[in-house]
């Protein structure tokens, strides 16, 4: 562990900030510099360029009337002061309680959490670690009854193993490693299904004997399915079916799909593998693409299929979507290759107003690239069963920006264009597989880090989360798009064309340019009725309301960067709200904000609270929150929290 790198965190941080694509397709920076310069925007000081684009491109040149409309705020609550500390903060008139925690009892007979005394059988009963996405499916059309999925992304062991990380040279190292400590990890990775109700008095509670109660890990048994299954480049030497694997691995965003099925987003999956491949091995180039081997965890020194030199092809069993069926706890999960394989951020799927799905999806690297797909196939709303493979057929798109504010989704697709043999596609699996070189040939324009992919299913919008891009150059700045060394990233419209969510040809626009407005060198554009403390940097997760608002977490806040902590904002997207921003929720120090979902009576809101105390453990002078101490009185635990009003009624309104 290198003294740069002391953490997980930092690790996944530093490995997104890499930028792997060689391709010399155009950048966002490119695109926005070409688009608005012909406008005028290079005209005037960055300051006037920062009030200026509030008003949106779109609507300055087609006169958009939906902008213009004016209407009553969409956001209503009293805002909280930004700031640090090591609590949580929420609005005022708002309960904010722990859900659950890491280590908690999930199944009927979990033992109750000891982290002295860690084993992997417990874990593999118990809440998991660092927990990411969560969403919400209502049992019975009750929205005060439901089964919570939530993502565990990856661990942080120097905070998990009491005792043992020591601080050597100036490093955050673990003293000793052993097998049971890495399999208690692999335990804590994965997913968590539970069953949550409201009470009479409007707390919420799991159900400790919900039927349905599950744990998803590393050790999990699942299929693959779609194109890609059964080829040669699955194949290992404990399944030479290329249709069978254990777990699933960093799981970050993901999503529910209109039918009621869980979607777990495989991430960076490149960091759990040790060893070398020779370098003409045929492999050699695919996981350059992807930075296979990240070797952020000792599993290889434990479990042959993490190491390289063993089992060569393990990694393209991972980066792929993974749905699973939460009504049923003895399903087997089903990698969905027809996705591709990437950095998959999340996927948020809807049901077009042709019946057919649509999942969308960021890739989460600098200078990567945004995903949808489409299914052959439409949604049977009479009949669940028939939709359960609905995921393996249809074609994947993906994104490329134009200056004349169109985007071409372009469909990848075996046989058309470059992805033919001549350039190493002998099929649509190798297309899949190899989803990011794909991708380049295309002409994908790359991306400042695609998070989130949120679509609005009433107004045909859909709002791309851009979390940071500091390897952004100068020659890419212009008045309208400043960000070389881009620290506080953006977010992005789009609109499908006729609110048709399976159209190849959409429009996009720039909602917000994100980071302090005060500063002018930074441009950022919420509109002047933002306070000090509704501005933020780093969007990462976002949800949409029942009545269409957005609401946006981040990932990366603190007091050397912001001043601030991670946290939740409300975005207003419409008429005077468009632009103004309002800071709900703020998390304690060191951790990153990630859920967020509502019930979908907008009464109850779910968020994440991620690796909390992880934030260069030598800076912390509170010894609970440098060397956790997993009592009650500090959110130490990874957690997710449950939010309701005090007098009842809607969220943020």
């Amino acid at each position: 562990m290198s003294k740069m790198i002391q953490t997980p965190t930092e690790k996944r941080e530093a490995t997104e900030d890499v930028g792997r694509n060689a391709a010399d397709n155009p950048t966002m920076g490119d695109i926005i510099n070409r688009r608005y310069s012909r406008r005028g925007f290079l005209q005037g000081t960055l300051a006037t360029s920062a009030i200026a684009v509030t008003v949106s491109p779109l609507a300055l040149m087609a006169a958009d009337e939906a902008h213009a409309q004016e209407k009553a705020s969409a956001f209503s609550f009293e805002e909280i002061a930004a700031g640090s500390d090591e609590n949580h903060r929420v609005a005022p008139g708002y309960n904010a309680n722990i859900l659950l925690r890491w280590g908690d009892p999930v199944l009927a007979d979990a033992p109750e959490f000891d982290p002295k005394n860690q084993t992997p059988a417990a874990q593999e009963k118990q809440f998991g670690y660092n927990n990411d996405y969560v969403g919400f499916i209502p049992l019975d059309g009750s929205d005060d009854r439901g089964l919570l999925v939530v993502n565990h992304e990856y661990t942080n062991p120097e905070l998990m193993f009491p005792g043992a990380a020591v601080e050597r040279d100036d490093e955050i190292v673990i003293d000793e490693w052993t097998k049971d400590m890495v399999d208690i990890e692999m335990a804590a990775h994965g997913g968590t299904i539970i069953e949550i109700q409201k009470g009479a008095d409007g707390s919420w509670s799991p159900v400790r004997d919900g039927e349905m109660n599950r744990r998803i890990s590393v050790n999990t048994p699942m299929e693959i399915s779609g194109p890609a299954a059964g080829h040669p480049r699955l194949q290992t030497s404990a399944d030479e079916t290329g249709r069978k694997v254990f777990g699933t691995l960093n799981n970050c965003a993901g999503g529910v799909t209109p039918w009621g099925t869980y979607l777990m987003a495989e991430e960076n999956t490149h960091g759990y593998f040790l060893g070398e491949l020779p370098a003409d091995h045929k492999e050699a180039a695919n996981y350059e693409r992807m930075g296979v081997p990240g070797g952020w965890y000792n599993w290889g020194k434990f479990h042959d299929r993490f190491d390289l030199s063993k089992e060569p092809n393990e990694p393209n069993r991972f980066g792929w979507i993974v749905e699973v069926d939460p009504m049923d706890p003895n399903a087997i999960p089903k990698k969905r290759t027809a996705l591709g394989r990437y950095k998959h951020e999340g996927c948020e799927t809807i049901r077009n107003k042709d019946g057919r799905a649509v999942s969308y999806s960021g890739d989460d690297e600098r200078f990567d690239y945004v995903y949808k797909f489409v299914t052959s196939g439409t949604i049977d709303d009479d009949n669940r069963q028939a939709n359960m493979d609905l995921l393996d057929e249809g074609t994947l798109h993906v994104a490329r920006f134009d200056e004349d504010g169109t985007v071409e989704w372009m469909p990848l697709v075996h046989g058309e264009g470059p992805l033919t043999s001549e350039n190493g596609f002998e099929s649509q699996a190798d297309v899949l597989v190899e989803t990011r070189r794909a991708a380049d040939l295309l002409g994908a324009t790359k991306m400042d880090r695609p998070e989130d992919v949120q679509p609005n299913t009433e107004t045909g919008k859909v709002y791309v989360m851009l979390t940071n891009n500091t390897k952004r150059e100068e020659g890419d700045t212009n008045p309208a798009n400043p960000r070389a060394d881009n620290a506080f990233g953006h977010i992005i419209e789009i609109t499908e064309t006729d609110g048709d969510f399976a159209s190849t040809k959409s429009t996009w626009e720039i909602l917000l340019k994100c980071g302090d407005p005060s500063i002018a060198e930074v441009g950022a554009t919420f509109s002047p009725a933002t306070s000090e403390n509704g501005w933020f940097g780093m969007p990462d997760n976002a949800a949409v309301d029942a009545d269409g608002r957005l609401w946006v977490s981040t990932d990366g806040n603190s007091e050397e960067k912001t001043g601030r902590t991670d946290g939740l904002w409300a975005v207003g997207t419409e008429g005077e709200d468009r632009a103004t921003s309002k800071l709900f929720f703020r998390c304690p120090v060191g951790a990153e904000m990630c859920g967020p979902v509502f019930t979908p009576n907008g009464e109850t809101l779910f968020l994440a609270v991620q690796h909390p105390g992880d934030a260069g453990l030598a800076t912390f002078e509170k010894p609970a929150t440098r060397w956790p101490d997993f009592s009650d009185d500090l959110p130490v635990r990874p957690s997710v929290v449950v939010i309701t009003k005090q007098d009842g009624g809607k969220i943020g309104v």
